[in-house]
């Protein structure tokens, strides 16, 4: 009934508990995940997942975030997102957040690598999946600049862990993209996110964990997981006026029509 878009299972945190994270998912009623990679060096794992489980997937991508790390070619991209269970490229995209005494232009690299990824995604024909941290001018224009603009023959994809503006939602809503929201949905503060929520389109909706972070009231500062999720889509359903259970039937069939999955 409902699918968590976004995960992180070889994390260290849930990498040793798979036999349990799966068998609380099924008691959560939770069918499937999309396990994010974040770095070339652990895509081998985050693939291996999918190809032993039947009700996983993989991406293949390299965080912005991440520093340190072998540096994805074009065609690394290209070989490793045409393998069996590769739904997507990324986790792709921009994150000033952390830049410390750094400039903007200091992390020209991240805007490079973005660009990588976009292109990889549009010969591949595969969703992108987008990460934005006090960085959404500069995703938007990338895209942009790069020929996402939601006709045919762009890449799409989503705008992962939503946790941006009214507008920056309608610009990423126009471009072709879903939003996906994560436990933060649920968090007090985050009223200027639920209002969000509430006139996002319902074909372009999707929920996530982003597990093992933000965990979700009432889990909130505990370790996250794929069963977490259906409290994202009792949340959602809320603001929605609707059922928990539509939620989790209506964004598992925009995941199924997004990636692809079978």
């Amino acid at each position: 009934m409902y699918t968590d878009s976004h995960c992180h299972l070889t994390f260290p945190e849930l990498a040793g508990a798979l036999p349990q994270l799966q068998e609380r998912m099924a008691q959560a009623q939770v069918s499937r995940a999309l396990c994010i990679c974040t770095t070339l060096e652990e895509f081998p794992r985050v693939h291996s997942l999918a190809l032993e489980h039947a009700n996983l997937w993989a991406s293949v991508g390299v965080h912005p975030d991440n520093e340190g790390v072998t540096e994805p070619t074009l065609d690394d991209l290209l070989r490793l997102g045409a393998l069996p269970k590769v739904l997507a490229v990324g986790e792709t995209g921009l994150d000033y957040y952390r830049l410390g005494s750094r400039s903007v232009a200091d992390v020209e690299w991240q805007r490079e690598r973005f660009r990588t990824h976009i292109r990889a995604a549009r010969v591949l024909h595969k969703p992108l999946v987008v990460h934005t941290r006090s960085a959404a001018a500069d995703t938007l224009a990338i895209l942009r600049e790069e020929g996402e603009d939601g006709s045919a023959g762009c890449a799409g994809g989503v705008f992962h862990c939503f946790t941006e503006s009214a507008e920056v939602a309608r610009a990423a809503l126009d471009m072709g993209f879903y939003i996906s929201f994560s436990g933060i949905l649920t968090f007090k503060t985050a009223q200027d996110l639920r209002d969000v929520a509430a006139w996002v389109p319902p074909d372009r909706l999707l929920i996530e964990t982003d597990s093992p972070y933000l965990a979700p009231v009432p889990h909130r500062g505990k370790t996250n997981e794929p069963s977490f999720v259906p409290l994202v889509a009792k949340q959602l359903a809320q603001i929605r006026a609707t059922t928990p259970e539509h939620m989790g039937e209506l964004t598992s069939a925009n995941f199924l029509r997004l990636f692809g999955a079978d």
